[in-house]
């Protein structure tokens, strides 16, 4: 019998393992590590939750949840010490109760949040490199003491999802460098195409259209060449912070190269891009910058703006429209907007 036991408990060792090391999205790695959990705890009383730490915050947040009080877990955060996760994650040692309301960290209110009666807690850090990632943590309605042997099997699991969520995040790191311009933050033109194919791809499904701002600031090598090109990187950035500020969350800005930058607005018809465009155009003209240096740097610039699928059905026809708008600005003047109509661009009279 203790052959048999210590034969099923390798295997799943070796699920976990296999499992662990099947994917390398972040999303999929916590998923697959509650779906483990509920091997090794089947039919039990005990829901599953875990908690990743955000470093920045010194917070818990409920990264997978399971059970009936998931849905209401999913805005909760814990205070790095606060409750019994808390506690785990602050001091990277696992602790198990019998009783939670016999436990003065534990923290009653995420109960009163959930309607859910705590009693038995199985909380586990997830450490890599020395370092807390965050917790996994089980509660049971009964006061029940976990097995020896469940225990085992669920220290190994975290050791396993630890190094799993680590890998997993390097990847997304690296993915994260590939993508963003590392001059303004911005995304970069290299996935410029992969956002284009996603709101193509959103566009036919729900039957809505969404416009493309193209925009090159204006006498941007005036900038270098009175203030240097460390300045002109500064100016590049600011903008950019700029132009997030200026947007919704849902909207997308890039840094196509150079001075040209690009905004995606998803669900936006040609008239709400003008808006869009418009206030985008006022805030720069009104913006000054390095003000604190003493070098009060103003810049304007020229915008395009087409529209999917008014006015070109794949990426590069909507590139090419806004562009073109773009240059017709940059032929007449600068510091205005155009706007692509059936094939051809037209300057748009704009409020100073």
């Amino acid at each position: 019998m203790e052959s048999d036991k210590k034969q099923n408990e390798f295997a799943i060792l070796q699920e976990v393992a296999k499992t662990l090391t099947s994917t390398l999205d972040l999303k999929e790695v916590l998923n697959k590590i509650m779906e483990l959990i509920a091997e090794i705890f089947p039919n039990s009383d005990y829901a599953g939750s875990l908690l990743m730490l955000d470093e920045e915050k010194e917070e818990l947040y409920f990264a997978v949840a399971v059970g009936e009080a998931s849905q209401k877990l999913k805005d909760v955060r814990l205070k790095l010490g606060e409750g019994i996760a808390g506690w785990v994650a602050k001091n990277g040692q696992a602790l198990i109760t019998e009783d939670a309301y016999q436990d003065p960290r534990f923290a009653r209110w995420v109960d009163e949040l959930t309607g859910f009666k705590t009693r038995a807690v199985a909380c586990m850090p997830l450490i890599s490199k020395g370092k807390v990632l965050g917790v996994i943590e089980l509660v049971g309605r009964e006061p029940r003491r976990i097995k020896e042997q469940e225990l085992q099997l669920l220290g190994a699991l975290t050791d396993f999802a630890a190094i799993a969520i680590e890998n997993a995040r390097f990847v997304e790191k690296i993915k994260q460098l590939t993508v963003i311009d590392d001059v303004t933050g911005l995304y970069n033109s290299r996935y410029l195409y992969t956002l284009l194919e996603t709101e193509i791809s959103r566009s036919l499904r729900y039957h809505t259209p969404f416009s493309l701002i193209f925009l090159d600031l204006d006498h941007f090598k005036s900038v270098n060449d009175t203030h240097g090109h460390l300045i002109g990187s500064r100016l590049l950035k600011e903008v950019g912070q700029l132009f997030r500020f200026c947007l919704r969350t849902i909207d997308w800005a890039i840094r196509y190269g150079g001075d040209e930058f690009i905004i995606i607005l998803p669900r936006t018809g040609k008239k709400e891009a003008l808006l869009v465009c418009q206030r985008l155009r006022r805030a720069l003209n009104d913006a000054v910058f390095f003000e604190k240096e003493s070098l009060k740097v103003q810049v304007t610039a020229s915008y395009g703006i087409s529209t999917f699928p008014d006015d070109a059905q794949d990426k590069e026809g909507i590139i090419k429209l806004a562009d073109q708008a773009m240059y017709l600005v940059k032929k007449t003047g600068r510091n205005a907007i155009a706007v692509a109509n059936d094939g051809m661009a037209q300057i748009v009279s704009t409020i100073s």
